[in-house]
């Protein structure tokens, strides 16, 4: 993750340091932030001992005076040369805190033309600097831990930022949260944490909420420490005050991680509701979710609708699902709309099994057998024993007692086990019974209808 250093801050930054020198006075229209920035200066360190202030020579003061003109005309070239020139001339600004002040203007430039390598070292020669001021070899720490940040360069920003805090009077969440940002880069996830919950703290304790990118890294941390019950709490806490489609969706997630699926499901549905659910995966999840909670008939209309809406395809696997969250809901003409198109797109004959006995709860007893036909030609039945047994019911009703005879026979040559047997060999015996109990009848004259399959 690279860090977004916002150009203003710094601009000002670099103002600020360039404040001290008292013959010059910039002119750009942030100036009252210099000045509120140099009171703020003042006041962290108005119990240090008073110490000499140092000022710039008049001849150094006249040739930044010139340079100034040109940076506030943004002549970078033009004014770095110049920069250069002064630095180089050992009668210009010769001075230990003369120099510094090149350094500083020397930095903004580079910084002005994007040019942050060059910058840190200059901003570095400030730190470094023996002319340098406490004070603004304190600020600079800071600006060279923002550079070395938006560089990745995350080691030194460490570094100079670990320095500011140990020198810094007032720290504020923003500072903190920066450190933690860094610490995160560096793999010290518990140094991190420390940093963001310091920040969370200072704002709660003011009564100032939290910011959401506070919360943000600090959910990532316990994340990332396996800690779901505190990732929760924050997640809640983000839809409370930064209430955002996204945040709804990961605690959703992490109820499901909980095994919390009643608040899975009612998250999820408030999603839904607000039509923030446009993913397959996302609409079938949730139509798992209602399937899981025995409510069939909500299933399949979500699928339904997402089929509809375009979001889901309509998949042998999609559609073989929508059947069977209708046939639960007992709609079972739906069921077979859903389970037809799907038998369509299948490779195996499951499906058509699947049909059969549908068509045999509905009584369309030559669609039954149809499907049970087509099922076993086409293999891939994963109980052949009750395809069988239902093609069996089917001639049975058809008054095809003989065919109903051979096809119990096949269920029960595939049956696994006593209990898979028990049904063909009882219907066995009532297909014979029957069978013959009925030919008796015709052969005495009376009209008995016959095999009724084809």
């Amino acid at each position: 993750m690279k860090f977004c250093v916002i150009r203003f801050l710094i601009l000002v930054s670099a103002f600020a340091l360039s404040c001290v020198i008292s013959v010059v006075t910039p002119k750009f229209s942030f100036v009252s932030s210099v000045h509120s920035e140099e009171k703020k200066t003042e006041k962290k360190y108005k119990d240090v001992q008073t110490r000499k202030r140092e000022s710039v020579g008049a001849k150094c003061a006249k040739a930044l005076e010139k340079i100034q003109v040109t940076l506030e005309e943004e002549l970078w070239a033009e004014s770095l040369k110049a920069l250069q020139d002064v630095e180089a001339s050992s009668k210009t600004c010769k001075s230990d805190y003369e120099q510094t002040q090149i350094w500083q203007f020397s930095a903004y430039v580079y910084f002005s033309l994007d040019d942050f390598p060059n910058a840190i070292k200059a901003y570095r020669k400030v730190v470094e600097g023996i002319g340098t001021p406490p004070e603004v070899r304190l600020d600079v720490r800071y600006t060279l831990a923002q550079l070395y940040a938006a560089e990745e360069d995350y080691k030194n920003a460490a570094f100079q930022l670990e320095a500011w805090l140990a020198e810094a009077t007032i720290i504020g969440a923003d500072q903190r949260y920066f450190m933690a940002q860094i610490y995160y880069q560096l793999e010290r996830k518990a140094d991190a944490l420390i940093a963001v919950e310091m920040a969370i703290t200072d704002q709660e304790s003011k009564g100032i909420l939290p910011k959401e990118r506070f919360w943000g890294l600090q959910r990532v941390l316990y994340y990332e420490k396996s800690d779901y019950p505190t990732v929760i709490k924050i997640l809640e806490k983000l839809v409370k005050h930064y209430p955002k489609w996204t945040y709804w969706k990961q605690l959703g997630g992490m109820y499901g991680e909980r095994e919390r699926e009643m608040d899975r499901l009612v998250s999820t549905e408030l999603i839904y509701l607000n039509d923030q659910l446009n993913k397959e995966s996302e609409v079938m999840s949730m139509a798992y979710m209602y399937l899981g909670a025995e409510v069939p008939y909500r299933a399949a209309k979500i699928i339904d609708k997402g089929m509809q809406d375009g979001y889901v395809e309509r998949s042998s696997k999609n559609l073989e699902v929508l059947g069977t969250a209708w046939y639960q809901a007992r709609d079972l003409d739906s069921a077979v709309s859903a389970l037809e198109a799907a038998s369509e797109r299948a490779d195996t004959g499951n499906l058509q099994a699947r049909l059969a006995g549908i068509y045999l709860d509905l009584g369309r007893d030559k669609d039954a057998y149809r499907a049970a036909t087509r099922a076993s030609k086409k293999g891939g039945v994963k109980r052949p024993d009750t395809n069988y047994l239902v093609m069996g019911n089917a001639l049975v009703n058809l008054n095809c007692f003989n065919d109903a005879i051979s096809a119990f026979k096949k269920s029960l040559k595939n049956a696994k086990d006593k209990k898979a047997m028990k049904y063909p060999r009882q219907w066995i015996k009532f297909s014979e019974s029957e069978g013959s109990r009925l030919q008796k009848l015709r052969n005495v004259g009376l009209k008995i209808r016959g095999c009724e399959k084809a």
